[in-house]
């Protein structure tokens, strides 16, 4: 599994992505890995087609201070 520092994933964001479509990524943050980017095909194949969106864009929550849109 290719290895690659959160501020190598950040500030190569297109690199990571295609590294990923090839296999697994692991991010590291201060030596210690702490997420893994993969192909949503593998992704598939490993929840059986079953795939688990987070909150799109438009559905983010206001700003924490209080600093919704009037």
């Amino acid at each position: 599994m290719k290895t690659m520092s959160a501020r190598e994933a950040k500030n190569g964001f297109g690199l990571m992505i295609d590294t990923a479509r090839a296999g697994p990524v692991l991010i590291e943050k201060h030596g210690r890995g702490v997420v893994v980017v993969l192909a949503v095909e593998e992704y598939e194949r490993l929840t059986a087609g079953q795939i688990h969106r987070g909150p799109q864009d438009g559905d983010r929550p206001a700003a924490k201070n209080g600093g919704g849109r009037k």
